[in-house]
C-alpha cells in the first residue's frame, strides 16, 4: 500500500507519533481498539510510542496501554523494546542523556528480560 504525501513525510522525517489507545477510544478518535491505527503505523516503521494521555479520564496506566497494545497487535518482546527506544529517540532531553538512557537502562533491561525468558 502506497503512503500519502503527509504519511510519507512523517515516516521519512521520523516524526514521533505518540499513541494513547484508551484515550483515543474514549474521545472517539477511533471506533474501537481493534481499529486503532497503532498497528498499521507500528508495522510500517513509523516512530510510534505509547502514552497515557489523560490517565484519570481514561483510567489508564502505561502498564494498561502496553498490555492492550501487546494483546491487540500481537507485539513481541522485540516490538516492546522498540516502543521506549522510539520514545527516547524523540524525547525533549539532551542527546547525551537520551543515549545514556538507551544504552544504560533500556537496552540492558530488555537484554535481561530476554535472558530470563530462556
Amino acid at each position: 500500500m502506497k503512503l500519502g504525501r503527509l504519511a510519507q513525510y512523517i515516516l521519512d522525517r521520523r516524526v514521533p507519533l505518540e499513541m494513547c489507545l484508551l484515550s483515543n477510544l474514549h474521545t472517539g478518535a477511533c471506533a474501537s481498539l481493534r481499529e486503532h491505527p497503532f498497528g498499521i503505523f507500528f508495522r510500517r516503521g513509523f516512530r510510534v510510542c505509547l502514552n497515557t494521555d489523560d490517565r484519570l479520564m481514561s483510567d489508564t496506566t502505561m502498564t494498561k496501554e502496553t498490555t492492550l497494545a501487546t494483546e491487540l497487535f500481537d507485539l513481541s518482546l522485540h516490538d516492546l523494546e522498540k516502543l521506549p527506544l522510539n520514545a527516547m529517540k524523540s524525547a525533549f532531553a539532551p542527546f547525551d542523556e537520551r543515549l545514556k538512557l538507551i544504552y544504560q537502562v533500556i537496552k540492558p533491561g530488555f537484554a535481561k528480560a530476554r535472558t530470563s525468558l530462556v
